[in-house]
């Protein structure tokens, strides 16, 4: 392990899956067990779930100001619809006893009702309804989010922590940021490759994983960072598996390992442990070692 590193030798790896369901971050609970000097970021905000492994002690408590959503006030409001007609993505409604209301979950917060009505009856407020934290754990510090369900700019809230566990790996002279990234390729998958150093790609052998992994590649192309590809449960789909390395193959991708399907995982994660304290000497944590060696 390297010890000490800081400043600009930090480096940041990010650890990214084409869909849900692959392990990804089991997989990267299982690094952290043996990374050592390193912080933490987990960057699937919408479903943040490391923290679940980790058991974390929460240090420090923000919120998050997302998207805007609109109000209609009932006693200001003249009825005249103009809002109803101007709304894009029909998020305004009529009342079954007159009137309109703005439905949260479909407003977009583009605030255009806002301006259109002739009588100042709407107002747009921005949401408080997330938030992010910075926690000590046994494994380190963990810098954390959590969103409300339907909430907007999940991307500047990746942005926000990885600032923040960038900032602390610098503060404690930590060698390593760690990110345990969303699956897919959208906003916050994104916000999480942007500068990063390195991705490790967590592939699950099956035609849908092959097919989601390939995007995720395509993303990463675009942005020319470095990756490496682990697949795991490899022995479920074998067939497949040819498919996976067959296609790394053709984009110059080291694959580091093929891990097994083990029933171990799940009881580890059930014990609230990583596979490598579960079981430090299975067939998966000796190759989680060797993993991360050869990513570091």
């Amino acid at each position: 392990m390297t010890e000490g590193r800081e400043g600009a030798d930090m480096k940041e790896i990010t650890i990214l899956s084409g869909k849900g369901g692959t392990g990804k971050t089991s997989i990267t609970a299982a690094i952290a067990s043996v990374a050592g000097n390193a912080v933490f970021c987990d960057n699937d905000v919408d479903a943040a779930d490391l923290h679940l492994i980790f058991n974390p002690q929460i240090l420090e408590e923000h919120t998050f100001f997302s998207g805007y959503k609109a109000t209609i006030h009932d006693d200001e409001c003249t009825r005249c619809g103009i809002c109803y007609d101007h709304c894009r993505f029909d998020a305004i409604h009529y009342k079954e006893l007159g009137g309109l209301y703005v439905n949260q979950f479909q407003c977009e917060g583009c605030r255009l009702c806002e301006r259109v009505c002739p009588v100042q009856a709407i107002t747009s407020k921005r949401s408080d309804n997330n938030y992010w934290f910075i926690s000590d754990t046994r494994m380190g510090k963990l810098v954390h989010a959590k969103m409300g369900p339907g909430e907007e700019n999940s991307g500047k809230l990746v942005s926000e922590i990885r600032g923040r566990a960038k900032e602390i790996a610098k503060e404690t002279g930590a060698g390593y940021v760690i990110n345990d990234g969303p699956p897919g390729i959208g906003c916050a998958a994104i916000s999480s490759v942007t500068g990063t150093d390195t991705v490790l790609l967590v592939i699950e052998p099956t035609h849908s994983g092959l097919h989601d992994i390939k995007r995720v590649v395509d993303l990463i192309d675009s942005f020319k960072i470095p990756s490496f590809a682990v697949i795991n449960k490899y022995d479920i789909n074998k067939e497949v598996v040819e498919e996976i390395e067959k296609f790394l193959n053709q984009n110059n991708i080291p694959l580091l390992a093929k891990l097994p399907f083990d029933k171990q995982m799940v009881e580890s994660m059930v014990n609230g442990q990583t596979i490598v304290e579960y079981n430090p000497d299975s067939e998966i944590s000796q190759k989680i070692k060797e993993v991360w060696e050869k990513i570091k």
